[in-house]
């Protein structure tokens, strides 16, 4: 009798479904999100470039400020209940802009401040989603889960992506970011109904202290700490294309929203495409494939910025988007084996924290930049920081020699702390791998 493919093995798991499915509801309305608040703000009548950048940069402060903290939180108490949380919070942030946008009501300062309500939902449910995943799947079984849920998670940004043009240009932005906002609604539903066991802690120190073990945990690897320093630089040039540049270049020389929803959602295409091919993928060194594969986010700056016909902008992005999601999930599935379980959410954190350090700057100079210089000569200047930054990465010997654990061998995962402190203990969490009983859930 034939053995049941790792992936059927997965989709038995009630728990990991239920995962799946809030995921993949979450980021549909994501996917309308993405577009409409970009395109919202610029139909505000007298907006300028510098107020999207500032809107946009409201949505992306919380992650920075707030991070941290979270992963405390979710290496502490339930990931599942810090999911809901930060689940309840989007469905207001995303209502409430909705509403002002339908209405026609939308000062630059309430945008703002409903933004930043929306980023801190996302930086508490990041490091919860991230440590969640080793709780639902034997680790035999974590690539091809982070995969099944990138296919699932990329699947729905493709479909409201493609659908977001469509419904900005008919009925506008207000309608697009309420079913954002109702998709954040059913996902908390859906992760409350996944009934996590109780997570105890055996002892607990002071948050201070939970975040300097964290440090340790993070600073002891160099591949870690590397590639995080990494996209410091590579999020913040794809946030000022993405969230500033590239619209602008859209509304001025192509079919503004329309075209523009075609580009991301190539990218989202190619997601999917990735994400299949990671679940496939066996390399003994992990890391490097991970970091070559940043290069081809380069080239759709570069079309971009050259003003290239809008199909070459479309496959780059394409391409951007498989290579982007076969170094999430090898990224993601490295963090989950090498770090120990009971840091994982404040090591999560640190990755988050440090990505995301430079975002909010680079979207914010990206559109005083494009009114200096042009948006053009600025995503240019975005191409040169992931190239640069990604050949430095590569100068790493962990980064160039890391190796992934064969069958039966050991990894960090199940190792003590290498600070010198004792993990701090808990009850196990995850069922035996022959259980049905599954569990939580995952950006990148």
């Amino acid at each position: 009798m034939a053995m049941p493919s790792p992936t059927a093995l997965l989709l038995r798991e009630r728990r990991f479904v239920l995962l799946a499915s809030a995921r993949t509801i979450s980021v549909l309305g994501d996917g309308f999100a993405r577009v409409a608040l970009a395109f919202g703000v610029i139909a505000i009548p007298g907006s300028t470039p510098e107020q999207l950048s500032l809107v946009l940069a409201c949505q992306a402060v919380p992650m920075l400020l707030l991070i941290l903290f979270s992963g405390v939180l979710a290496d502490r108490f339930s990931r599942s209940g810090l999911m809901v949380v930060a689940d309840v919070l989007g469905t207001v942030a995303y209502g409430g802009l909705a509403v002002m946008f339908l209405t026609g009501d939308a000062p630059i300062p309430a945008v703002a401040l409903l933004a930043t309500l929306a980023g801190v939902a996302l930086a508490l449910f990041v490091p919860a989603m991230t440590g969640v995943v080793p709780e639902v799947v034997p680790r035999e079984r974590l690539q091809e889960a982070n995969a099944l849920l990138g296919v699932a998670r990329n699947g729905a940004m493709v479909l409201g992506l493609a659908l977001s043009g469509v419904v900005v240009a008919l009925v506008g932005a207000g309608w697009a970011l309420a079913l954002n906002a109702v998709s954040f609604l059913a996902s908390a539903a859906l992760v409350r109904a996944m009934r996590l066991p109780r997570r105890l802690r055996v002892s607990m120190g002071s948050s201070w202290s939970d975040l300097r073990h964290g440090w340790r945990e993070f600073v002891s690897r160099q591949w870690l700490w590397v590639v995080v320093l990494q996209y410091a630089f590579v999020v913040a040039a794809v946030g000022a294309n993405v969230g500033v540049l590239g619209p602008l270049i859209a509304e001025r020389d192509l079919d503004g929203a329309s075209s523009w929803a075609l580009i991301v959602a190539a990218q989202a295409l190619g997601t999917v495409a990735g994400a299949g091919l990671a679940a496939r993928l066996r390399p003994r060194r992990p890391m490097l494939l991970a970091v070559l594969a940043t290069f081809p986010t380069a080239l759709p700056m570069v079309l971009l910025g050259v003003g290239a016909p809008l199909w070459t902008i479309v496959v780059a992005m394409f391409a951007a988007g498989v290579a982007g999601d076969v170094f999430g999930v090898l990224w993601t599935t490295t963090m989950q084996r090498e770090v120990p379980p009971d840091a994982l959410s404040r090591v999560s954190s640190y990755d988050w924290f440090g990505s995301l350090a430079l975002a909010p700057l680079g979207i914010l100079v990206a559109g005083p930049v494009a009114a200096a210089v042009g948006p053009g000569t600025a995503l240019l200047g975005c191409s040169a920081l992931v190239v640069v930054a990604t050949l430095a990465a590569l100068l790493s010997p962990q980064v160039r020699t890391l190796r992934a654990p064969v069958s039966g061998e050991a990894s960090h995962t199940g190792e003590a702390s290498h600070t010198g402190e004792a993990p701090v203990l808990e009850e196990a969490v995850r069922p035996a791998p022959g259980e049905s009983a599954g569990r939580t859930k995952e950006g990148g």
